[in-house]
């Protein structure tokens, strides 16, 4: 099996700024480093290299989409005030979304990795692909960017292989701990395109609730799973088998997009839930098989969230090595430590089951059932 990986250094010079560029220029928040550094991200793809990984991958550079491309999912003037603020040395559109000087070419380059890892796959170059990019993408919405999103990398990719490649049926599955509120608002009312989201409930307030189940044609083709603080590898596993699962071999895609977030991993800084590395692992080989059996292995992962530092690259070595089928020999060191402690707290607990047969239930929604002719 072959495993294409994307990227570009020059994703990884996205300057968000300080710790107070979520909060603008605060006068009473002291100066210091900002959560979304390049290097939790940069440490992906050296463990990738010293573990031999990398080398057994086929590596591949991303272009810049251009504005019209943006303009499938943003307005025009929204992408615009981003080229502007860029062009005129950086600045803020608001909380969460500092753009540095040279910043709208650095987010158009993270929506180009995610359309050159689709194309990959798509012209059968590789058998499925890893788009290792900044900024992440999935909160950005028609008009704003939010949460260190600029623009929706996933969402903009797929209109273009879509229009480029003439798919019908796409699913997306975003399992970032952050509901992909971005990604769901483009596709809210298209029932081309099936999003599933596993996420920590009210990280993203008001967005993510079960009963957002997509609208008019769309009805039925938005699935969300907000699961309690806490949930670990059972809880992920059971609304894969429960929910993604049937949900996919109903909509039949031809192609499937992960929205590949790590910010789940029990150590992360911005969420509460508690998955391993070998969670990733587990998770990336249901999703393979589902591949396998619906769109001839056509999987397709873009990089979002995962803030440790440390744990993160161990995370993506875990899914890597799952899509690539080698195992390299490296081992996680927080694995040992925190299977003994989460032990307990990795079976599906009944709060968590309750989230799950909400969902669950929507199944049994009849246009969650696309015809595939």
């Amino acid at each position: 099996m072959t495993t294409g990986l994307v990227w570009d250094e020059r994703c990884f010079w996205y300057d968000f700024g300080d710790s107070r560029s979520l909060f603008g220029a605060h006068p009473h928040i002291q100066p210091g480093s900002h959560i979304e550094t390049p290097e939790s991200k940069r440490r992906i793809l050296n463990l990738l290299a010293a573990s031999g990984l990398l080398a057994q991958m086929r590596e591949s550079r991303p272009s810049p989409v251009g504005a019209g491309d943006l303009c499938l999912v943003h307005d025009e003037a929204y992408v615009e005030s981003v080229r502007a603020l860029g062009a005129s040395g950086g600045g803020s559109l608001g909380p969460g979304v500092p753009v540095p000087a040279g910043g709208y070419e650095l987010a158009t380059l993270a929506v180009g990795g995610t359309r050159r890892a689709i194309d990959a796959v798509l012209r059968a170059e590789v058998d499925n692909a890893y788009a290792l990019v900044r900024p992440p993408g999935h909160h950005a919405e028609r008009d704003h960017g939010m949460g260190l999103c600029i623009f929706a990398n996933v969402a903009v990719a797929t209109k273009l292989a879509m229009r480029d490649h003439g798919l019908r049926r796409v699913a997306i599955v975003d399992w970032d701990a952050h509901h992909g509120n971005g990604t769901e608002s483009a596709f809210y009312e298209d029932p081309s395109v099936f999003t599933l989201s596993i996420h920590q409930d009210m990280v993203i307030p008001g967005r993510g609730a079960v009963c957002d189940a997509g609208r008019g044609a769309g009805k039925g083709y938005n699935i969300n799973m907000p699961l309690p603080p806490g949930s670990g590898t059972g809880a992920y596993l059971a609304a894969i088998d429960r929910v993604i699962a049937p949900a996919l071999r109903r909509f039949h895609p031809e192609l499937i997009l992960v929205a590949s977030g790590l910010d789940a991993c029990a150590s992360d800084p911005t969420a509460r839930m508690l998955l391993l590395s070998d969670s990733y692992r587990f998770m990336t080989a249901r999703l393979l098989e589902l591949a396998g059996e619906l769109c001839g292995g056509r999987l397709v992962m873009s990089h979002e969230g995962g803030y440790d530092p440390t744990a993160t690259p161990f995370c993506a070595l875990a899914i890597l090595e799952t899509m690539t089928g080698i195992r390299t020999g490296v081992q996680d060191p927080f694995g040992p430590l925190r299977e003994e402690e989460l032990a307990g707290h990795q079976r599906l607990q009944p709060h968590q089951e309750a989230v799950i047969a909400q969902a669950e239930a929507l199944l049994g929604t009849p246009r969650c059932a696309q015809q595939t002719s």
